[in-house]
């Protein structure tokens, strides 16, 4: 037989392609016929009157269901509601706008917000550290905040919402230019550079870090002429300065609720803006996104209030009643100043309305002024009381101030050598026994000197 014969059988196929059946060495059995058993007898049983009752009660229920759902109509879906936000017909295109005009008796929690018009130019330039805000016009600052599409920056994040407030008079005018589609965005930053060439300065809160440099890289990606860098006031900055012994750092929820006195309510919270944004994008209720713009106008507001409630409180040099802790970062922030009469009345102000860590803390920063003006008395008698009140951690720097001030400015050595020896953690090893041993050789010299001295009086 040949391969091709034996491949066929193996397969089951005959010549021809014809099945071939395998073959059986038992032949099969004829079926027996099998005789069906007689099915079990059920005995019936009665209904159980309680499952009958309840089956004509889930029936008439449903029927009267039927009913009230017939009377209301098929369901209806909501349709999306309306934009926040007017079309208004530029020179640049069309742009999206909300805007509001608040009166000048307008407050943001306790804070005035014309209160900002009346800061002085040089006080402001003070607190910032910064001598460029010193001619500033801030009559015609402009306050400034975006809502973005992330908080990562780069080219990839895109601002769709750009508020905009300034002071028409004493009212304030709140403006806030947003970005229906992507890729729109020329009109809304040519508007925007308007508005910068009629403005004398940016007030913002982390402006320099985000806001700014983001939409600075969107004039250059469209394509669009950036407009001149105005002087920049950071509050940001301001504010991690003067509140930094709060504990709770420069937060703005945590400076609206507690330097301002205002509490949102029903405020969105900033993770969820850029998703509300794309959920619009993608034909997504329109009005949805009016707690962002909500959200977006406090911000500004708290800008001019947060900026009047700063100049006021740094003019006054330590008014009674002020917090201790915001008093003594009022002082650090004079000091660095370089107005040593403000810094001096904030930490004297401090001291008297704290005798914790923040009242030592003050009586340092006031012993240190008092030095500079040759007050070494009264320098060294800040430091007693400082250390009268001190934890474990701050007495080592007080005996170590007191230590120089008693060698180099009173001339008594027996004392500095006394707090030169309780200074060790404040000051190193080596540094430390230099000065130990140099305090020990001047105090030997005069004592011998002093010696030598009485004998040569008793001689004659």
């Amino acid at each position: 037989m040949d391969l091709k014969r034996k491949l066929a059988r193996l397969g089951g196929v005959g010549p021809g392609g014809k099945p071939v059946a395998a073959p059986s060495s038992v032949p099969e059995a004829p079926p027996v016929p099998v005789e069906a058993a007689p099915a079990p007898q059920e005995t019936p049983q009665a209904p159980d009157p309680r499952t009958a009752a309840l089956n004509r009660s889930i029936g008439s229920w449903a029927e009267r269901q039927g009913a009230v759902l017939a009377r209301r109509g098929p369901p209806s879906t909501p349709r999306p509601g309306p934009l926040p936000a007017e079309l208004r017909t530029t020179p640049h295109g069309v742009v999206h706008v909300a805007e509001q005009l608040l009166s000048p008796d307008h407050h943001h929690g306790r804070a005035p917000l014309a209160e900002a018009l009346d800061v002085e130019a040089p006080l402001v330039a003070s607190l910032a550290l910064q001598p460029s805000l010193a001619k500033v016009d801030f009559q015609r600052m402009l306050f400034l905040d975006t809502e973005t599409t992330g908080l990562a920056g780069g080219t990839g994040t895109v601002p769709f919402l750009v508020g905009l407030a300034w002071f028409e008079g004493r009212s304030l005018r709140v403006h806030q230019l947003f970005l229906p589609r992507m890729g729109e965005e020329a009109p809304l930053l040519r508007v925007l550079a308007e508005r910068m060439a009629e403005s004398s300065c940016l007030v913002t809160f982390n402006g320099k870090s985000f806001d700014w440099p983001l939409l600075r890289t969107r004039f250059v990606l469209n394509r669009v002429p950036t407009p001149p860098e105005l002087p920049h006031l950071d509050l940001l900055h301001c504010s991690r300065r003067v509140f930094k012994y709060r504990g709770n750092g420069a937060r703005l929820v945590h400076l609206e609720e507690q330097v301002l006195g205002h509490q949102r309510v029903g405020d969105v919270d900033g993770s969820l803006i850029p998703d509300l944004y794309f959920r619009f994008l993608r034909g997504g209720d329109g009005s949805a996104l009016t707690p962002v713009l909500e959200h977006n106008a406090n911000d500004l507001l708290l800008l001019a209030a947060l900026l009047g409630v700063l100049v006021r409180r740094f003019r006054a040099s330590g008014a009674e009643g002020e917090d201790p802790r915001d008093l003594l970062g009022f002082a650090g922030v004079a000091l660095r100043a370089r107005d040593y009469e403000r810094a001096h009345a904030f930490a004297r102000a401090a001291a008297a309305g704290d005798t914790g860590a923040v009242g030592v803390e003050a009586l340092a920063l006031a012993s240190r002024l008092s030095r500079r003006v040759g007050d070494d008395q009264t320098a060294a008698a800040n430091l007693q009381r400082a250390l009268a009140s001190a934890r474990a951690d701050q007495a080592a720097p007080l005996h170590l101030a007191l230590a120089k001030l008693y060698e180099h400015d009173l001339k008594d050595l027996p004392r500095a050598l006394q707090h030169a020896r309780l200074s060790t953690p404040a000051e190193g090893s080596d540094a430390l026994r230099r000065r130990i041993e140099r305090l020990e050789r001047k105090l030997s010299r005069t004592t011998r000197e002093y010696t030598l001295d009485f004998g040569t009086r008793s001689e004659r």
